[in-house]
């Protein structure tokens, strides 16, 4: 699995319009504190899914994983991530 970058991650999100910050996201953004709610991480996964090939398990979508897009491209992109 090749690595995803968290400026990947943020593309993904202001593209498909899954929060609508009011300051440009970074890759440390509090992705919740920006928006993200249950439904918006569904509509993420969904796009993650599909843009970069990977499963998610919806039991392990938690804030943790989802915290910023940080979080997010380093647990994505980890080979035991379904283990985490």
């Amino acid at each position: 699995m090749s690595d995803i970058s968290p400026h990947a991650v943020i593309g993904l999100i202001v593209h498909h319009h899954i929060v609508e910050a009011d300051e440009p996201l970074t890759p440390e953004s509090d992705l919740f504190a920006c928006g993200l709610d249950s439904l918006a991480m569904m509509q993420l996964m969904l796009h993650l899914e599909s843009e970069f090939k990977v499963r998610i398990d919806p039991a392990q979508m938690t804030r943790n994983h989802f915290a910023t897009p940080t979080v997010l491209a380093q647990w994505l992109s980890h080979p035991n991530r379904s283990a985490a």
